[in-house]
């Protein structure tokens, strides 16, 4: 099945059931029911498939519970990170979801026994509420028991029916392309769900690209505000060549979103040994100052939001923003998130990051930081795409490629804003894979390019108060029509003479006649 024909079958599915339970259950919650029944049925197709371990004369979901021996859990703990009991399984909860009269209640405690069954075990973070916002006795559902239990059955026999074999052999990204898909539906809501932002598959492309280029192997890779984990799982999918070898790393302030992310990762069948997703403020609380340097970071953190700065005068001190002599604004944390990526950055590694524009030529504070950046070499390319690439947004954001291995002292400015580096898409724009490459190319050469591409040296973007700009950099192509004005005052002296002597016929003709 190619991956149109999944991706289409795949919405056709979610909005089906979107229509069986539309006017009880608001569209961006919905996403929580879809997602979590999708995600329920993963880990219990691929505990199942573990238990079986290939045998076909082994059907498990037909074992009774009371056959579980203390030693088969506790080595399914060990391994997988968590215990699914015969009984628990999507299977045979769904079998019966529309007979059974306690469907709500009972999800619910399979869910706290799968989440519990990690408890005292290495994998008990991360198994730890993986469920909490699929929460079967939401008043969300229904007023009574009944309306929640209808509209859960509709819910998991929709999920039912997607046949795509293998999770982790599909064409698409199923749980990715199911997000995206509910938040193109519910774009209108979408800022309700208190700051999560999901970074489309196309530009996850781009981003994963920048930060892995030419690295055989990294030691790990880490996203300091990780969403729901889309770019951690693009620098996987498109690098499963490559050898990650300690893992993916993330951290997320917000709860939703830092559950889809666990989720997220269980899903593309990565265990929880070889991932470790944290809950908290990046900028405030920073994980993992144990765990780096990073060979690759990639982020698309929030926009301009607010922080303490300067309010906590300790962060001056702090090693990720001491070596800069200045904060962030209080009021645009965007260099704080930079200076926070490039600390965790390894010397062989790249941070490719997604940045507001104004970041890049406001001054104050922020044009210390980049005076900072630019003098000590740390900034290899910056790029500028097109806008209506993300949802929710209109703005062209910037793309800010760290490095601390450049050989040249130079800057490399890419605009990638132009026609030949997207296609228009419903109300949205697009990249394709063949622009991924067009710019990926660019990158890699270095090479000036007329009105697309140039190579600053850094004693001139010093000159230029550390603007850094494309567009003050790369000349925007002049697609005006050029006009000839010898040939066009020609043409001008013509018409004027052929207008006088029509003037001169027309006089000779009315006074003909008044004669």
């Amino acid at each position: 099945m190619t991956s149109t024909i999944q991706r289409a079958e795949l919405q056709a599915k979610i909005w089906k059931i979107a229509n069986e339970v539309r006017g009880s259950v608001d569209g961006w919650d919905f996403k929580h029911f879809v997602l979590g029944a999708l995600f329920y049925r993963f880990i219990s197709e691929n505990f199942t498939k573990y238990i079986e371990g290939g045998d076909d004369s082994v059907n498990y979901a037909n074992y009774p519970d009371k056959d579980i021996t203390r030693d088969i859990k506790d080595d399914a703990i060990k391994t997988k990170g968590y215990f699914i009991l015969p009984s628990q399984l999507f299977t045979n909860v769904v079998n019966t979801a529309n007979t059974n009269p306690n469907l709500n209640t009972d999800l619910k405690a399979i869910f706290v026994s799968i989440e519990s069954s990690a408890n005292g075990y290495p994998s008990e973070e991360d198994i730890k509420g993986l469920f909490a916002d699929f929460d079967t006795t939401s008043m969300r559902l229904g007023n009574t028991v009944e309306s929640k239990n209808s509209r859960l059955a509709s819910v998991l026999k929709g999920v039912e029916e997607l046949n795509f074999g293998n999770f982790e052999d599909n064409e698409i990204d199923l749980f990715g392309d199911a997000y995206e898909f509910l938040i193109g539906n519910y774009a209108a809501n979408a800022g309700k769900s208190g700051g999560e932002f999901f970074t489309p598959v196309h530009v996850s492309k781009l981003i994963a690209q920048l930060a892995m280029h030419k690295q055989e192997k990294v030691n790990k890779i880490y996203d300091p505000a990780a969403g729901s984990g889309s770019l951690l799982l693009q620098a996987k999918k498109h690098f499963d060549a490559h050898i990650i070898e300690e893992g993916f790393f993330g951290q997320e302030i917000n709860h939703t979103t830092y559950n889809l992310a666990r989720m997220n990762m269980f899903l593309h069948n990565i265990n929880y040994d070889k991932f470790n997703i944290a809950l908290g403020d990046t900028l405030h609380h920073p994980h993992f100052i144990d765990d780096k340097p990073f060979d690759a970071i990639v982020s698309n953190p929030p926009y301009s939001v607010k922080w303490v700065g300067d309010d906590d005068p300790t962060l001056i001190n702090d090693d990720r923003f001491a070596p800069a002599g200045v904060l962030a604004p209080k009021s645009k944390a965007d260099f704080a998130f930079v200076l926070h990526a490039l600390s965790y950055l390894s010397s062989k590694g790249r941070a490719a990051l997604v940045c507001f524009p104004g970041i890049f030529y406001r001054g104050g504070a922020e044009q210390k930081i980049r005076k900072y950046l630019v003098d000590n070499n740390f900034v290899e390319t910056i790029i500028s795409v097109a806008p209506n690439l993300f949802y929710g947004t209109s703005i062209a954001v910037t793309i800010l490629v760290l490095s601390k291995h450049k050989t040249d002292n130079t800057t490399q400015f890419i605009d990638a804003s132009g026609e030949d580096f997207f296609k228009k898409v419903t109300n949205n724009n697009m990249m394709t894979d063949a622009h991924i490459e067009k710019i990926m190319a660019l990158f890699d050469s270095k090479e000036d390019v007329e009105h697309v591409a140039k190579s600053i040296d850094n004693t001139k973007i010093g000159e230029n108060d550390y603007n850094l700009s494309v567009s003050s950099y790369v000349e925007v192509k002049n697609n005006r029509e050029k006009t000839n004005i010898v040939e066009l005052n020609a043409a001008v002296a013509k018409t004027v003479l052929k207008i006088n002597k029509l003037r001169a016929d027309i006089d000779a003709i009315i006074n003909e006649i008044e004669a």
